[in-house]
Formats: structure tokens, C-alpha cells, sequence
């Protein structure tokens, strides 16, 4: 009797876990089935993505060889990793990722604080007209070329003429400061730059989500009493928390690697700035132009290694502490 009713319930288990599996199934089907348009509308994307992306993938294996432009990728010899070894040996090696690394700190604590700042003061601002306009003039440096960009930053700068000279003229100072020949003062002026450039468009992110909020968490804040810094701190920052931590999980990502243009056009390429401006970027591009193909390769199979790497592990940290807020 008791072995009959061991069988009945392992048949019914059997049973039960075959209907699950065609549950399944038939959810999978009518999912694709219900979202096939918009699966056929994202299709071009994701042709685009493989083809512009991740084919390209297939040429990281130069960094482990030594490539011969003759013999071509896949007929080039096997070299392992010293073409890594070269980089990491090379006088050059500390510098470029020392410049990287803080500068990629650097810009992810003042982009996200001016950010934040910005989008906090423009969602205070009643004026619809005027947040238009200051949000229009803020982001117009975002689209503008990086050449450009570098003959802004060049006319303010210029040792003769420029106009930071003329201010400090005005302000008694003697003499003129040949700013593109003194590597101290770049650390200040490449943050500036950036900031000013990315201040917009970042500042839109976190405003969008502002707009988004509840007006009557400020509200019930305003009738207990709260002041204007009360309801910042404690209705305002915290609703934008969880955007703040994705954007900067997302730095994290890239922080072995820097905007190219902003090291390059900026600093019009001028070998007495390299001890405070050179990064792994422009160091990669040097190579290039060097016909050093193979390292230039084993730099950004680095690059790019590392920051997946570190998306990870900050993504495990948030999860850890805030699972909310984690991306995935």
C-alpha cells in the first residue's frame, strides 16, 4: 500500500513538472508572438550591434601576435602575452595609467556633483521659458567639435594674447604664464573643459527624473516645515538616488580608458604636457601612428577587460548594500 502511494505521488510530480516545461513553452511563444513587430523593429539595431560591435571582436586576437600586414590577422605569429609585457615594462606604463585613473575619478566626482547641482537648481526655477534657455545654452557645448572645443581653450590660454593672461594682467599680476609649456596648471584646465562640456547634457538625466516626482512629498515636506536645503536633502536627492548610482557604475566602467579628443585637440598634442596629460588613449594612438598595431591592440583588450571587470564588482558592491539599485 505505502509503495503504491510513493508511485502515485512520483507520477503526479512527473506530471506536475511536464505542465510546468509546456507552461513555459507556451508563454516563450505567445511573448514572441505578441512582441514579433516590435522584435522586427529592433532587428536593424541589433544587425548593426553584431556587425559594428562585436564582429570587430575577432581582431583582438593582433594582441597576441605579432602582426605581420602581409601575412595578415590569422596568418601572423603567435606571440602570447608580450605584447602586454611590453606595455606594462615600458617607461610609460605608470604614467599613462596613473594620468587615466584620476582623471577618471576626477571626472566622475565633479560631473556628477555639478550635475546634480544643476539639475536640482533648474527643477527650482519656475520660469518654463527660462529653463529652456539655460538648458539650451548648457548643452550647445556638448555638440560642438573637439577642434573647436581645442581653439576655445587655446584663445582663453594663448601665452600672448589670450584672455586668461589679460585677466590676470587686470588683477596686477606681472608677467604672462605660457600655460601650453607648464604641465601643473592641465589638471585643472582638462577638469574645467570637461565639466563645462558634459554639464547639459548630464544635468538632463537627473532633471528628467525631478520632473518625474511626486510634487506632494514637497508639499507635505513644505507644511511640516521644512526649508528649501531640508526638502533638497531629504525628498529631492534621495528620489534621484538610483539614477546617480547607474550613471556611476557606468564611469566605473570606463575608468581606464578617457575621452580622446579632450587629451588630444585640447592640449594641441604638446609633448612638454605628456607627465599630466597623457593617458592610455592617446598613448594607444601614438602607437598607432608608430605602426605598433599589436600593443596598440593589447592596450585596449586591457582597457576594455578591465572595465567590464569593474562594472562587476561595483555592481556586486550596490547589490550587496542596495539591491534596488543595482542594474542587474
Amino acid at each position: 500500500m505505502e509503495s503504491l502511494i510513493k508511485h502515485e505521488v512520483e507520477k503526479l510530480n512527473v506530471q506536475l513538472q511536464h505542465e510546468r516545461i509546456n507552461k513555459r513553452r507556451d508563454i516563450k511563444y505567445y511573448t514572441l508572438k505578441e512582441n514579433f513587430e516590435l522584435s522586427l523593429l529592433a532587428l536593424p539595431a541589433v544587425i548593426l550591434l553584431f556587425i559594428f560591435n562585436y564582429m570587430p571582436m575577432i581582431g583582438s586576437i593582433v594582441a597576441f601576435k605579432r602582426f605581420r600586414p602581409n601575412l595578415g590577422i590569422f596568418g601572423s605569429g603567435w606571440v602570447g602575452f608580450k605584447n602586454f609585457e611590453f606595455f606594462f615594462t615600458s617607461q610609460d606604463a605608470w604614467r599613462v595609467a596613473r594620468n587615466t585613473v584620476l582623471y577618471s575619478f576626477d571626472f566622475m566626482i565633479v560631473n556628477l556633483v555639478g550635475a546634480v547641482l544643476i539639475a536640482i537648481l533648474l527643477y527650482n526655477i519656475r520660469n518654463k521659458i527660462a529653463v529652456k534657455a539655460y538648458n539650451t545654452v548648457m548643452i550647445l557645448p556638448k555638440f560642438l567639435s573637439m577642434v573647436l572645443i581645442a581653439f576655445i581653450v587655446y584663445a582663453v590660454l594663448n601665452p600672448t594674447a589670450g584672455v586668461m593672461n589679460q585677466i590676470l594682467h587686470l588683477f596686477g599680476f606681472n608677467g604672462t604664464i605660457n600655460w601650453y609649456a607648464e604641465p601643473k596648471w592641465w589638471p585643472l584646465i582638462l577638469t574645467i573643459t570637461n565639466l563645462w562640456m558634459g554639464i547639459g547634457m548630464n544635468s538632463i538625466i537627473y532633471y528628467a527624473a525631478l520632473v518625474g516626482m511626486d510634487t506632494a512629498l514637497l508639499e507635505a515636506a513644505q507644511i511640516d516645515g521644512a526649508t528649501k536645503w531640508q526638502q533638497t536633502r531629504y525628498v529631492s536627492i534621495p528620489h534621484i538616488v538610483p539614477i546617480m548610482t547607474i550613471t556611476t557604475i557606468l564611469a566605473f566602467g570606463s575608468i581606464f580608458s578617457g575621452d580622446f579628443g579632450l587629451f588630444y585637440q585640447t592640449t594641441m598634442d604638446v609633448g612638454l604636457l605628456y607627465p599630466t596629460t597623457d593617458i592610455i588613449n592617446t598613448y594607444v594612438f601614438r602607437g598607432l601612428q608608430n605602426g605598433n598595431l599589436e600593443i596598440s591592440a593589447a592596450v585596449g583588450l586591457f582597457q576594455s577587460v578591465v572595465g567590464l571587470i569593474m562594472i562587476l564588482i561595483v555592481n556586486g558592491i550596490v547589490r550587496k548594500i542596495s539591491p534596488e539599485n543595482s542594474m542587474f
